[in-house]
C-alpha cells in the first residue's frame, strides 16, 4: 500500500511536472509570438515611414510646372512615375543638346581666335626675323617678350639718336599729379591743362601706379622696414612718344633725405601693326546732298556756284544741292544764279527753299535735311564761304556709314589775303591762294560746322537745337550729341576743304557767349602771330628802314 501510494504520488508529481513544463512552453510560445508580432508591426511602420520619406524626396518640386505627382483621377502611381521619369529624361536630353551647341560655338570661337593669333604671330615673326613655334605657347611668349625688348633697344632710352635737324627732335612733355604742360595744344589752346581726355589721364596715372609699385616692392636684400611711397611723393614726370616704338616715361619722386630723389624710367613698347579688316568700298552710287543755309550774300553765292559747277557738276556728278534761303532781300538774285547754272550745265538736282524769318544756321540745315523725300542720303552741311575739291567729296563718302560713322573734318582756314599778300603787287587768284602753310592759314580745330553724316543718323540723333538763333553754338551741340552716342566720330584735318577769308561782323543781337566766340574767331582769321606782330610794330619797322636808307645814302655820298 505504501509502495502503491508512493508510486501514485510519484506519478501524480510527474504529471504535475509535465503539466507545468507544458504550461511554461505555451507561455513562452505566446510571449515569443507576441514579441514577433510587435517587431513585425514596428518593421511595417518603419517601412511605411521610409516609403513616405522616399516619396517626399523623389517627388517633383512645387516650382516645376511640368513634373507633378499623379492625381487621383490620373494614371496609377506606377504609370505616373513612369511619365515623370520620361519627362525628366527628355529635359536632360534637351539640356545635353544645349550644352553640345554651346560647346560647338566655343570651338568655333576658339578656331577664330587661333587664326587671329596665328596672324599676329606672323606679324611678330616678320618683325623679329624669327619663326614663332605655334605649337609651343612658352616659345611664342618668349619671342613676344624678345620683340618688346627690341623695341626698348630701338627707342632713344639708353643712348642718344642722331637727328638731321632741330625739327626732327622729339620733345618731351612734362606733367604733375594735376597738370600737363604740353607743346601741341590743339583745340584747348592751353599750354598747361588738367587732362580732359580719359586716355591721357589713364595713361599717366598708370605710369605713376607702376612706379609706386616698383618702389614699394621688396628687393629681397634688406629685411629692415622700408619707407612706403605714395602719390604725394611724386614730384614730376616727363614723357615722349616715338610712334613706331613706344612711350618713354621718366618719373621723379622724393628721396629718403633732403636733396635726394628717386628716378624711374618706364617704357610702354608698341607692338607691330595688325590687320583688322580688309573691305571693298564702292562709292559709285553714293549721292551727296549739299545743304547750304543762306541770307543775302549773293556775291559770295556766285563765287560758291562757280566752284560748285566745276567740282560737283563737271568732275563728280553725284551731287544734289539744297539751298535754304532766309528772307526776301536778294532772294531773286540767288534764284537767278541757280537757274543760270542749271541751264548752262544742264543741272537739275537742286532744291530751293525760302523761309521768311530771321536767319538761323541750325534751322536752315535742319529744314534742308528733313526736306529730302528720297531714300537715305549722305548730307554735307556746308557754308557759302567754303571751297572744296572733288577729292574731298570722296573723303566725305569714305568716312561715313549709316548707323556707324559720322565725319567731322577739320578744314584749313585762310588768313586775310590783303595781309598775307600785302607786299605783292597783286593778290593771287583763289586757286593759287589755297596753299596749306603756316603763313597762309590755320587748321580750324575749334569749328564743327562742316560735317558729313547720313540723314537717318541726323534724324535719329535729334537734329539741331532750334532754339539757338544767329551765329554759332548749334554745330557744337550737334557734335556733342554724336560724341555721347555709340556712333564713331571721325575727326581729322583734310587737305581739300578750305574756309575762304571774309570780313566777320559780330552783331549786337548775339548773346555774350556767342559774341565772345565770334570775336575770337574774327581775331584768329586775320593773320598769323608773326604777321600781326609786323602790323603792331610797323612804325618801328618803317623807322628802321628809313635809318637804313639814310645810312646807305651817306655812304654813297
Amino acid at each position: 500500500m505504501d509502495n502503491a501510494s508512493s508510486s501514485s504520488d510519484l506519478i501524480t508529481y510527474h504529471h504535475d511536472e509535465v503539466g507545468i513544463c507544458l504550461l511554461s512552453t505555451r507561455m513562452v510560445r505566446r510571449g515569443l509570438l507576441s514579441w514577433i508580432s510587435r517587431v513585425g508591426i514596428l518593421l511595417v511602420c518603419l517601412c511605411c515611414l521610409v516609403s513616405v520619406l522616399y516619396m517626399l524626396a523623389c517627388s517633383p518640386r512645387p516650382e516645376d510646372e511640368h513634373l507633378v505627382l499623379p492625381r487621383v483621377n490620373g494614371p496609377t502611381g506606377k504609370e505616373g512615375y513612369h511619365a515623370i521619369l520620361q519627362e525628366r529624361e527628355e529635359e536632360h536630353r534637351n539640356y545635353i543638346t544645349s550644352l553640345k551647341k554651346q560647346i560647338a560655338q566655343l570651338k568655333d570661337e576658339l578656331q577664330e581666335r587661333s587664326e587671329q593669333l596665328k596672324n599676329v604671330q606672323g606679324h611678330y615673326s616678320d618683325s623679329l626675323g624669327v619663326s614663332l613655334d605655334h605649337g609651343s605657347p612658352e616659345k611664342t611668349q618668349t619671342d613676344l617678350i624678345d620683340f618688346l625688348h627690341t623695341q626698348v633697344n630701338k627707342a632713344e632710352v639708353h643712348n642718344g639718336v642722331k637727328v638731321p635737324t632741330e625739327y626732327a627732335a622729339i620733345p618731351f612733355e612734362s606733367f604733375t599729379l594735376q597738370k600737363v604742360y604740353q607743346l601741341e595744344t590743339g583745340l584747348t589752346r592751353h599750354p598747361e591743362e588738367k587732362p580732359v581726355r580719359k586716355d591721357k589721364r589713364d595713361e599717366l596715372a598708370e605710369a605713376i601706379d607702376v612706379a609706386l609699385e616698383t618702389l614699394n616692392s621688396p628687393d629681397g636684400e634688406h629685411n629692415t622696414p622700408r619707407r612706403v611711397y605714395g602719390s604725394s611723393d611724386f614730384i614730376e614726370g616727363i614723357y615722349r612718344t616715338e610712334r613706331d616704338k613706344g612711350t618713354l616715361y621718366e618719373l621723379t619722386f622724393k628721396g629718403d633725405r633732403v636733396q635726394e630723389f628717386k628716378r624711374l624710367l618706364l617704357f610702354r613698347p608698341f607692338g607691330p601693326v595688325m590687320k583688322v579688316k580688309n573691305e571693298k568700298l564702292n562709292m559709285a552710287n553714293i549721292l551727296v546732298n549739299i545743304i547750304v543755309p543762306l541770307a543775302k550774300r549773293a556775291d559770295k553765292f556766285q563765287q560758291f556756284m562757280q566752284n560748285f559747277r566745276e567740282v560737283c557738276i563737271n568732275q563728280d556728278g553725284r551731287i544734289h544741292l539744297t539751298v535754304v534761303y532766309f528772307g526776301k532781300e536778294q532772294a531773286q538774285e540767288v534764284k537767278a544764279i541757280l537757274e543760270n547754272t542749271s541751264r548752262a550745265a544742264n543741272f537739275k538736282n537742286f532744291t530751293f527753299i525760302q523761309l521768311n524769318e530771321e536767319f538761323s544756321r541750325g534751322k536752315g540745315l535742319d529744314v534742308g535735311a528733313r526736306a529730302w523725300k528720297g531714300n537715305n542720303v549722305l548730307l554735307f552741311f556746308c557754308d557759302v564761304d567754303i571751297y572744296f575739291t572733288a577729292e574731298f567729296l570722296n573723303t566725305c563718302r569714305i568716312n561715313t556709314q549709316p548707323g556707324r560713322r559720322v565725319f567731322y573734318p577739320v578744314l584749313f582756314s585762310q588768313y586775310n589775303p590783303a595781309i598775307i599778300y600785302g607786299h605783292h603787287n597783286t593778290i593771287p587768284s583763289i586757286d593759287q591762294q589755297l596753299v596749306i602753310k603756316k603763313d597762309t592759314g590755320f587748321w580750324r580745330d575749334f569749328g564743327f560746322g562742316m560735317t558729313c553724316q547720313y540723314r537717318s543718323d541726323f534724324i535719329n540723333i535729334g537734329g539741331f537745337d532750334l532754339d539757338i538763333k544767329g551765329w554759332g553754338g548749334e554745330d557744337v551741340h550737334l557734335y556733342r550729341k554724336y560724341l555721347h552716342s555709340n556712333l564713331i566720330v571721325i575727326r581729322t584735318p583734310v587737305k581739300g576743304l578750305f574756309h575762304l577769308w571774309h570780313e566777320k561782323r559780330c552783331m549786337d543781337e548775339l548773346t555774350p557767349e556767342q559774341y565772345k566766340m565770334c570775336m575770337q574767331s574774327k581775331a584768329m582769321n586775320e593773320a598769323s602771330h608773326g604777321q600781326l606782330g609786323m602790323l603792331v610794330f610797323r612804325h618801328e619797322i618803317e623807322a628802321h628802314l628809313r635809318k637804313q636808307k639814310q645810312r646807305t645814302s651817306q655812304k654813297k655820298s
